[in-house]
């Protein structure tokens, strides 16, 4: 049995710190892409707060499919370089969001969503999946966040796809 828990008002590096370590240690040995996603989403949801989402979407034949996640109800599928999502997945780059309502095509899944962040997962030289996190906090996201959610994909992301 796992029980992580985020470390009480610890700064951003270490929360990461701590948030890397826990995703490496629940999903090390399991070759369900799938199931390591969902407890990757559900780990982060109790580990980063001002989260309204967290979860992934895969790619399946060329569009963004809903996987697992925390939070709301969510669009299904999203074509690539649609939104915030697609636009990570058809660029292969992080997409770090102050405002949504600014980003030109923002599909609003959420009303409630303000900012948003999203983290390709590349497997073999492609995009397999897309790690969104979206808050109702305007400029929930910032470089250290940018920089612990790559090092989180970059770690575990072949064991995501």
């Amino acid at each position: 049995m796992f029980d992580f828990a985020p470390p009480a008002d610890a700064d951003k590096a270490t929360l990461y710190d701590d948030l890397l370590s826990a995703a490496d240690a629940l999903t090390a040995g399991e070759p369900d892409a799938i199931a390591n996603m969902a407890n990757i989403s559900a780990l982060i949801w109790q580990f980063l707060p001002n989260l309204n989402w967290a979860g992934f979407y895969r790619m399946v034949e060329d569009q963004l499919v809903l996987g697992p996640f925390q939070g709301k109800t969510a669009c299904i599928r999203i074509p690539l370089g649609r939104g915030v999502c697609g636009t990570a997945a058809a660029s292969g780059e992080t997409q770090l969001v102050e405002d949504v309502h600014a980003f030109p095509g923002h599909i609003a899944c959420d009303a409630a969503s303000a900012s948003e962040i999203v983290v390709p997962v590349i497997v073999g030289g492609r995009v397999a999946a897309v790690l969104d996190l979206d808050s109702p906090v305007p400029a929930r996201f910032d470089d250290a966040d940018k920089a612990g959610l790559e090092m989180l994909v970059a770690r575990i992301g072949s064991r995501l796809g």
